[in-house]
């Protein structure tokens, strides 16, 4: 079971139907299981062949076959990878924010790097991609496994000695900046990023897997796009820049802006493959609503927007629903801190949440807000708010307006519990929404 505190939260017949939800839409995005739909080995002529997805490879043909993966979802793919594999496998480079286990071939170099900002780990893990992808030709083979998280993971700097990327996104984030700004600077911010990697490959042969954690899934968003040629440009990171004020504020020329490469000729045998992303949780918890009775309805898979405009909307489109409705929906919200304290965008929106909901409704509306790679910006995965948790915060003596003003949510739900734990699940494809009325 991925939500380890699941009986423990489940006290009340809506929270747990509402858990059941959450759960089926985590088993669904579990990255071995997508991992052994997309890569499997066959015959075919009498040769032996790889679908990767939909593109078949003939084996036989190629010379070298190299492996990398980048993110929260790479450990797992790598598992799955290496087993299915194996010896065919060359060389590889797995990158990831938690320990990988040794590769049982000694053919993978692994690195545990830092998230959400770089450090001289994710520099080193940068530098042996690029190493690795050195020297390729046409007969070689590229599996490259793309997922969230991989941009602060990929980072190479104009100046691998400055360290200036750290400021520069911890006042972007603290500003509020969406994904997509985030993505944009990072892309002009690291030679391993913005089409950068196909580059560095070619002229090989590249397929690569994309784990979706953007709420348009636009693929050159997921990870800063390392494989996908690049629509923008340095003096579009630049407006961005200037927009939050960093360009005034920066110890280096422009940032350290550089350019992403443009030439078509780099992207000619790149296959850019979604492999998942949040349509497939928010279809299988859609199904597993509609085993338990209640009529399911997803209401956007493209969410964003203020963390507490949103929990107001999906508070209120929850109080205009019909009795046994489930609504569902995935996304990104963002914060804008106006305080001081610790939380993340989940645990804010369940927050915010809480004010609103129907104090008539005796633990009949429950919302849920969650990360699906397990870490909203803390240990929590997000968090649940019904009556109970209400309650749970008056009987402390808090006041949740008050933790929610600082953007202090995490100390909040640490002293009346109603958090969800679930470790890292290795799967990452943005946050899910659930609103449910008995």
């Amino acid at each position: 079971m991925k939500i380890q505190n699941f009986e423990a939260l489940a006290v009340s017949d809506s929270r747990r139907a509402t858990l059941t939800i959450a759960e089926a839409g985590l088993e669904a995005i579990d990255t071995e299981r997508v991992m052994r739909e997309m890569i499997q080995v066959g015959m075919a002529d009498g040769k032996q062949t790889l679908l990767l997805g939909n593109e078949v490879v003939d084996l036989s043909a190629v010379h070298d076959l190299i492996f990398i993966a980048v993110g929260k979802c790479a450990t797992e793919a790598a598992i799955v990878t290496e087993e299915v594999l194996g010896e065919r496998i060359t060389r590889g480079v797995v990158v990831d924010v938690k320990e990988c286990p040794p590769s049982k071939t000694g053919r993978i170099q692994n690195f545990c790097g830092t998230h959400p900002l770089p450090s001289d780990e994710n520099l080193r893990a940068a530098q042996a991609i690029v190493a690795t992808l050195a020297d390729l030709t046409e007969n070689d083979l590229v599996i490259f496994v793309i997922s969230g998280g991989g941009s602060t993971l990929l980072f190479l700097p104009k100046d691998p000695a400055s360290h200036e990327e750290i400021n520069i996104f911890d006042i972007l984030m603290r500003g509020g900046a969406s994904i997509e700004e985030l993505n944009t600077v990072r892309k002009h911010t690291s030679y391993a990023r913005g089409g950068n990697l196909a580059k560095d490959a070619y002229p090989a042969r590249v397929v690569s897997f994309l784990f979706s954690d953007v709420p348009t899934d636009n693929l050159s968003f997921i990870a800063s796009g390392p494989t996908i040629k690049d629509e923008s440009t340095v003096e579009d990171a630049a407006t961005i820049l200037a927009k939050f004020g960093v360009l005034k504020t920066s110890t280096i020329e422009q940032c350290g802006l550089i350019e992403t490469p443009k030439d078509d000729k780099y992207f000619a045998r790149v296959t850019n493959i979604l492999a998942t992303s949040n349509v497939r949780a928010l279809e299988a918890m859609k199904k597993s609503a509609a085993l338990l009775g209640y009529h399911a309805e997803i209401r956007d898979t493209k969410l964003s927007g203020e963390a507490n405009d949103v929990a107001a909307m999906i508070t209120a489109a929850i109080h205009a629903a019909p009795p046994h409705s489930v609504l569902l929906w995935g996304g990104e919200t963002t914060v804008t801190a106006t305080g001081t304290g610790e939380g993340g965008r989940n645990l804010q929106v369940s927050l915010a949440a809480l004010e609103n909901l129907d104090p008539n409704s005796d633990t009949g509306e429950v919302i849920l807000s969650l990360a699906t790679d397990g870490r909203d910006h803390g240990p929590y995965a997000g968090a649940l708010c019904d009556s109970i948790t209400k309650k749970a915060i008056a009987d402390a003596g808090l006041d949740a307006a008050v933790y929610m003003k600082e953007n202090n949510s995490y100390p909040l739900f640490t002293k009346v519990g109603n958090y969800l734990m679930t470790g890292d699940t290795g799967s990452n494809v943005s946050d899910i929404i659930i609103a449910l009325k008995t």
